[in-house]
Order: C-alpha cells, then structure tokens, then sequence
C-alpha cells in the first residue's frame, strides 16, 4: 500500500531538541487527576442531594455521600483514574459502561438500606454524573491531544530491533501524531544502515552473546544515554526468544518499561487476545465481525433511522427542492452510480449541487483536480451552484442517500462509496473497501473529508472494514453531528 501522508508530522529523534520544554507521559497535566476526581464527586453528589432533599429523604446528605463514593470506586476499580488512562479517551461508550455498573451497585444498596425514594427520580438523580464525567473526559482528552500535536506529554521511545524492522516502527511513528512516542533512539541488531534520521544508540550484534548479560547493559546504556522512558522491540530472527528475554528481565529490574511491537498494523485492541501456549505468549487476532447479532443490530439501525430521518425531514426536503429549483434550472435531485458491497453497482441519489451539464464538464477540469489519487476534488469547483455551495457545507446534499440506506444498498455508517471509474483502477487492498455497505458517514467524513490524501482515505476505510463493530457505528454517527457543524473539507 502506498504510503500514508499525515498533516502534521511528528518528525522522529527531533521532539526533544525542541525550543517548547518537552513533557513526559509520566508528566501529564497535574490537574487531570483532582479535575476527574472532583468532577465525578460533585457530578454525583450534587444531584442526589438536591433529588432526595425535594422527595423529603430522612438522609439526603448521606445518600449523595455514598452515591458520589460509589461513582469514583467504580471508575477506581476498573483504573479511570490511573495515569495512563487519564486523558486517553473521549469515548461515551466506556463511561456508560460503568454508569450502568454503579446503577447496578447502588440498586444492592437500596434493597439492603430499604430506602425509599421513588424509582425514577433516584435514576434520573443519577444521569448528572454521566453527563459531567463524559465533559470532563472529553475535556481532558482535547487538551491532551493539542499538547501531543506540539510534542509535549510525550513518551520518550529507544526503538530495539533488526535495522529494516526498526526503522519501518519509526517510519510509522513519525507520521503520526495521535500517539504519545517520540522516537529519541534506535539500537540496530546487527549489521545495516539506517536512514530515518534518529539518533543511533549503539548496535547489538547478530549472534546470541557469549555473556548473558552483555545485551542488557548495551540497552540499558542506551536507554541511560537518551533518557527513554520505553523500548519498543521490533523482534525479529535475531532478536527474540531466549535473547529478548534476558533484556526484559534486566529493564524491569532497574524499573523500565517494555513493549514489543508484534508487526500488526492498524488492528483495533478489541480484536487482540493474550494467550499462553505452553509458556509460549500466543496474541489471538478475533477475525471481523461479519455475522451474528451485531450486524443484525447494524441493519436494525440503518433501515429504522433511515425511516425516521426520512419522515422527520420531509419538510427540510421540500425546502431544499424549492431552492435548487429557483437557483438554477434542472432537476433538484442527482442520480449517480456507484459501486456497493462486493462490487455491486447501485444508484446513489443526492441533491443536486452542481450545473445540469457536470459531468461532461469534468473531464476540460481533471488537470485541474486537488486530489493526489483516484477522486476527483476541486476546492472551488467552478460548476457548483450558490444553493450547491451552501448544501455541500452542510452535508444537506447528502440526505438523499437515506432512501440508500432503507432500501439497502447502503448503511449509515460506512467507507466512502466509490464510482465506478474508481474501482476499476483498484489495487487488491484497496479491493477491500468493497466487502461491507459504503454509508453516508464514515471514518472519512470526521476526519477531514474532502482534505484527506487518497491514501488517507483509504487507510481508513480498511480501518474501519477491519475493526468495524456496532459500538464504533454509534460512536461515528455522535461525532458526525461535530464534524458537519465544523464544515471543514467539505467542498
């Protein structure tokens, strides 16, 4: 696959040469902690009070005591609040999971208190503390995320490994910035020369050394040497078993961490399995999830929302018909084919956004296309109307396909749906992208549309074929909302 070209490198072995003080993992924002602890507290303190003073509760105080002390032991208990997980999510579904867990503690409670507070004001006294958690989460994770894309809060990383294994982790690392290494080392397991411009910490030889302990003090040299505070191990026939080992034993020894990169790119953790095999550690990749009760859940979803979004907007439809129509002369909608899953072609309806005669104009516009692979994209396309400027931003011009996704041939949540021109210049990766439903909103359409690279967005929509599951459709369609009203790379 070709590679990815990323917005904003992180270019590697230079974040800490920086002017900007650089800040470790281990050194996140002081205030994550009390912020969390506090907002969770009063989140579900506050609100039971307030519920159980107005129901006239003998002991409201000591209710919302114990509700906000079973809120933050939940969250304690399942490690919200150690430090590597502060900051790392803004997801809602996590959040609900364990609000659900608390309903289910405090509901124990109340059966061995005999408390007496009617059923639904208890719970709706509990919502508060969903709400306030997920804002404080979110806001943490935002501030987080801006302080990686200026390299602070890094993990300072020594990449271990055969020199093209090490310097395919920090080429990858390098291109990205929605992690927290930055690569400051790398130590090369024998001989070959390496280009990736980090900073070379020594070199390990081919064969096992004859003292056991002459790897160890090597990286831990290494790691002295370029104040890592990680090393990643990119293993490998030289580096591994018996040899790998030894170095983990040492580096846990003097308190330093390990991880070990097992080649896998772009799988989703929830697909990973630890398993042990006659002392041998063996990590399970879950295949896709095609069949069983989550893509019956997926079609529930689709055609249902599909439905109610049709008969909820129908007065946003006669609208939008009435001002294409007085904006320029044509039809109000715009029938495209397109190519479905499994290479299967359909009709595509939008809005119509353009002048009557786009299609045969593109072709006097392809030298003039923004789009380094196979889609054809013009920030100022010179045959979209005024009404069709206003519909692209927007996304309005979109909602047509919910006749798409009812009848079948789409989702709501999916990879781009390509054209047929498109696919016949496929690759065998990019092939993939044809095995689910192409939807209305995807991967794509939340990180930057019509900005993103080809290889950008195809990157994404394996992404997503790959690791898809019905919570993650849930989790795209609520930030899909954010992106539409952010209108950016929309055009």
């Amino acid at each position: 696959m070709r590679h990815v070209r990323f917005p904003a490198q992180r270019v590697a072995g230079t974040a800490h040469e920086s002017h900007a003080p650089v800040r470790r993992l281990g050194d996140k924002a002081r205030w994550y902690l009390p912020a969390a602890l506090t907002a969770d507290l009063l989140g579900a303190g506050v609100p039971v009070f307030l519920v159980f003073e107005a129901a006239r509760q003998v002991r409201p105080l000591y209710c919302a005591a114990g509700a906000a002390l079973a809120w933050i032991s939940v969250q304690a208990l399942r490690r919200r609040y150690a430090n590597r997980a502060l900051g790392e999510s803004r997801g809602v579904l996590p959040v609900v999971h364990d609000w659900l867990i608390l309903i289910g503690v405090l509901a124990v409670a109340r059966a061995a208190t005999d408390e007496s507070t009617p059923r639904l004001a208890a719970l709706c006294a509990l919502v508060p503390a969903l709400l306030v958690t997920v804002a404080c989460r979110k806001l943490t994770y935002r501030h987080l995320f801006a302080a990686r894309r200026e390299a602070q809060a890094v993990s300072r990383v020594l990449v271990v490994g055969e020199p093209a294994a090490a310097e395919g982790v920090i080429a990858h690392l390098s291109a990205r910035t929605d992690h927290p290494y930055v690569v400051v080392g790398v130590l090369p397991v024998g001989d070959g020369r390496l280009s990736a411009g980090v900073p070379v910490a020594g070199r390990l030889g081919a064969d096992m050394p004859e003292a056991p302990s002459g790897d160890a003090d090597t990286v831990l040299g290494a790691v002295r040497g370029q104040h890592a505070d990680l090393v990643l191990v990119a293993p490998g026939v030289r580096f591994a078993g018996e040899r790998l080992r030894r170095v983990a034993w040492a580096l846990h020894d003097a308190g330093l961490e390990l991880a070990v990169f097992p080649g896998l790119v772009e799988v989703s953790v929830k697909r990973l399995e630890t398993l042990s095999a006659g002392g041998l550690a063996v990590l399970r990749v879950a295949p896709p999830v095609r069949r069983g009760l989550q893509p019956l859940l997926k079609s529930v979803l689709d055609r249902a929302g599909a439905g109610l979004g049709l008969l909820l907007l129908s007065p946003v439809f006669l609208g939008i018909v009435a001002a294409i129509r007085l904006g320029s002369r044509g039809p109000a909608f715009y029938r495209q084919h397109r190519i479905g899953r499994d290479g299967e072609p359909f009709v595509m309806w939008k809005f119509r956004t353009m002048v009557v005669d786009a299609d045969r104009l593109k072709a006097e516009l392809s030298a003039a296309n923004e789009n380094d692979g196979l889609m054809f994209k013009m920030r100022r396309d010179p045959r979209v109307t005024r009404v069709g400027r206003l519909l692209r931003r927007t996304s309005l011009d979109e909602l047509p396909q919910l006749f798409n996704v009812l009848s079948g041939h789409m989702s709501l949540v999916g990879p781009r749906p390509p054209l047929p021109e498109e696919v016949a210049r496929y690759d065998e990766v990019e092939l993939r992208r044809l095995v689910v439903r192409p939807g209305m909103t995807g991967l794509w359409q939340i990180s930057g549309r019509s900005d993103l690279s080809w290889d950008e967005t195809i990157q994404l929509d394996l992404q997503y074929v790959d690791n898809w599951s019905f919570t993650s459709d849930v989790d795209v369609m609520g930030r899909t909302f954010r992106a539409v009203v952010d209108g950016r790379g929309a055009y």
